[in-house]
């Protein structure tokens, strides 16, 4: 019986992978349905190059952005803004999250000014983000963790709320000091949503990277985008956009991997096919 049980991993593996696999390929159709297209429209002449320039085109500006360097200086420059921005915001986020979500007195006192500072946009608070800290790398990185705070802030408050009660009952009778409350019950239980809040703030941190790049920036892909935008450059703006899509899904996927490693034990209904 156990010989059968190590036969059947590899093929249970082996049939993940290939659902895994079906999921990319039918992920690429729609893409390369509307690349086909916008590459026979482009051709045909129906639309001007400086409005829509064709996908062979963005490739080879792409690739020459590349070859001379221009396009690695900026990506690294908008990626350092984001990661410190993220890090700063969804750092102190966590922190506030998990002491309003723990204790009631917390909760009294910091909730209310979180929930009201949550319903200012972040383009409202831009202009006294520049009037406070000027131009520099620091208004941009602290606009980026203003934006980014919020998604982790509530969603880990309410991981840690909608823990079940029954489980708190129970560790008392295991007589849990609050060290192992968290770490064995609060932490695992909440898990799952802190995952979800760090997805979105991460989201929102490179949403929030544009608008700081594009306030008096020099360098970085909004300025690229908007450097090209003063000389009607249309392929160079796609190029910029579609490093931004790039890039976004990276993270985004990072962290569904993240979840997928840490939360393997949770079994959730994953559609019909």
């Amino acid at each position: 019986m156990v010989r059968a049980q190590a036969l059947n991993k590899p093929i249970a593996g082996g049939k993940k992978a290939k659902k895994s696999s079906a999921a990319w390929g039918k992920g690429l159709v729609f893409p390369l349905l509307v690349i086909i297209i916008w590459q026979i429209v482009s051709s045909s002449g129906l639309v001007s190059v400086t409005v829509l320039p064709s996908p062979l085109q963005i490739v080879s500006t792409f690739y020459q952005l590349i070859i001379s360097g221009v396009l690695l200086e900026h990506l690294q420059i908008s990626i350092y803004r984001a990661a410190a921005g993220f890090l700063l915001g969804g750092g102190i986020a966590l922190i506030l999250g998990f002491l309003v979500g723990f204790s009631k007195q917390f909760e009294s006192y910091l909730d209310p000014t979180m929930q009201m500072l949550r319903t200012i946009p972040s383009l409202a608070v831009t202009p006294l983000f520049i009037l406070w800290f000027g131009f520099d790398e620091l208004s941009k990185i602290l606009l980026i963790a203003f934006a980014s705070f919020f998604p982790l802030y509530v969603n880990t408050y309410n991981g840690i709320r909608s823990v079940d009660m029954k489980l708190f009952e129970v560790a008392q009778v295991l007589e849990f000091s609050r060290w192992k409350k968290v770490t064995k019950l609060i932490l695992p239980s909440a898990l799952g949503h802190i995952l979800v809040g760090i997805r979105l703030s991460l989201g929102i941190a490179w949403l929030s990277l544009v608008v700081a790049e594009l306030m008096g920036s020099s360098s970085g892909v909004g300025y690229m985008i908007m450097d090209a935008r003063q000389f009607s450059q249309t392929d160079k703006v796609f190029v910029g956009i579609i490093i931004f899509g790039v890039v976004g899904k990276l993270t985004d996927s990072l962290v569904r991997l993240l979840e997928k490693k840490l939360l393997k034990w949770q079994t959730n209904f994953e559609g019909v096919e």
